[in-house]
């Protein structure tokens, strides 16, 4: 389990103490349960399921042999997002924009468009 969850936080770009936040509960106690030192309660369940976005299937049970393995995901790129999406929204749109420019610019360089 703590392997999972330690696993989801990444895929999520959170820290433990993020984490431990949107869930109530001090870091350390996240740690634990990372670490297989605390158990898992129902209640905690829950609040990681809500704070990873997750369903508890995800959260418990090991992936079946029909689920596609996930991507290898950026987490500073994601946590970069986290940060973006707390911005007023003409800074978030100002950054959209920086992006977009990026990317086309980047998919002329490589002869796409």
């Amino acid at each position: 389990m703590g392997r999972r969850l330690k696993a989801l936080r990444d895929e999520c770009g959170m820290t433990q103490v993020e984490l431990a936040n949107a869930m109530g509960i001090h870091q350390t106690s996240l740690s634990q349960m990372e670490r297989g030192i605390r158990g898992v309660g129902t209640r905690q369940i829950v609040k990681l399921c809500r704070a990873l976005k997750v369903s508890p299937d995800r959260l418990l049970a090991l992936p079946t042999k029909d689920e596609p393995s996930a991507p290898a995901r950026n987490t500073r790129l994601l946590r970069r997002v986290r940060q973006v999406e707390q911005l007023p929204r003409e800074h978030q749109e100002a950054v959209v924009r920086m992006l977009d420019a990026f990317l086309d610019t980047h998919a002329q360089g490589n002869g796409r468009r």
